[in-house]
């Protein structure tokens, strides 16, 4: 990462590993204006993100925030012009890292966007991609857009214990929209939409890499399974008991995670600390191979243009 002042653009900061990835981030690049993107909290006396970016910046670091709802094509176009605007302007230093941290799990499969896709899918595909999209042109090399994955995507027991389904995958028209997995009012419906979503980034990864300018390298991070986090934030009461309280002591076994470790190497791959060529899946602290599925370049191209008309060209 660059030495010279320089702006890095992250979503899901406020909590979990993308938290402990900010405050590595700042300490370790001091030369770093961190800009969050954080949801409004409604009634607040001061918003989520300005919290956010208080906090973050106490030490003297350099933060600043904007406000989007992932979830709306319309909120997150809205953001992406207005940082790129700022970036125009000489607002913000020039533009050398996105992170594509927030993502999403509902308990079904037939939560609706407001612009009408499978929130799941909205949040963890639609919105990385428009920001990509809308930035693509103003990142200075070398420049790093980090996406968190998910192991998950492997759909075997090796990867999560059993207890998420695997991706089903379809035509992107059709995972774009509710009702497209088995079962979708059930959790199981939900976590397949989520296993599938992550397989899904990982194809657009892959295609950032080859279209994007040489400099501007796109990585796929795979913390592994992270109990105490909030992405099973919408999950009923006894898997929310489970995350909080159970499931964090498998930190302590191979099969886990702990926050900090997974939050230490997400800002390792976002510094380039991690050394990852364009096109990467990092597991952890080291490149690997992702799921056999996940190399397809016909689903990646279809994906690709599937995503482009139903972001891009809809939020233009």
């Amino acid at each position: 990462m660059s030495a010279t002042k320089h702006t890095i653009v992250m979503t899901g900061a406020s909590r979990g590993i993308g938290r402990v990835a900010a405050e590595h981030i700042l300490r370790r690049s001091p030369d770093a204006h961190l800009l969050v993107v954080a949801r409004e909290s409604p009634g607040a006396h001061a918003s989520s993100g300005a919290r956010l970016a208080a906090e973050l910046a106490t030490g003297g670091h350099t933060v600043s925030h904007i406000p989007a709802d992932l979830g709306s094509l319309e909120s997150v176009r809205s953001a992406a012009v207005e940082i790129r605007d700022r970036l125009d302007r000489g607002d913000l230093p020039p533009l050398c890292g996105f992170v594509g941290n927030a993502g999403m799990q509902y308990t079904n499969a037939l939560t609706e966007s407001p612009d009408g896709f499978e929130a799941t899918f909205a949040v963890n595909v639609l919105a990385n991609h428009l920001f990509v999209r809308v930035l693509q042109d103003h990142f200075a090399a070398p420049a790093r857009i980090v996406i968190t994955v998910s192991d998950t995507h492997f759909g075997d027991f090796k990867h999560n214990l059993g207890m998420v389904p695997g991706p089903v995958w379809n035509a992107p028209d059709v995972l774009a929209r509710t009702g497209a997995f088995p079962a979708p009012g059930s959790t199981a419906g939900g976590r397949t939409a989520y296993s599938t979503s992550k397989l899904a980034a990982i194809y657009l990864v892959h295609e950032y890499a080859r279209r994007l300018p040489a400099g501007v390298d796109a990585i796929a991070y795979n913390p592994g399974f992270v109990p105490g986090t909030g992405l099973a934030r919408n999950a009923g009461p006894l898997s929310r008991f489970a995350m909080r309280r159970v499931l964090p002591v498998m930190a302590l076994t191979p099969f886990a995670t702990g926050r900090g470790a997974a939050g230490r190497y997400l800002a390792d791959v976002v510094l380039g600390t991690t050394a990852a060529p364009t096109g990467s899946y990092v597991d952890r602290a080291e490149v690997a191979r992702s799921s056999r599925e996940s190399y397809d370049p016909r689903r990646e191209r279809e994906l690709r243009d599937a995503v482009e008309r139903f972001a891009v060209a809809r939020a233009a």
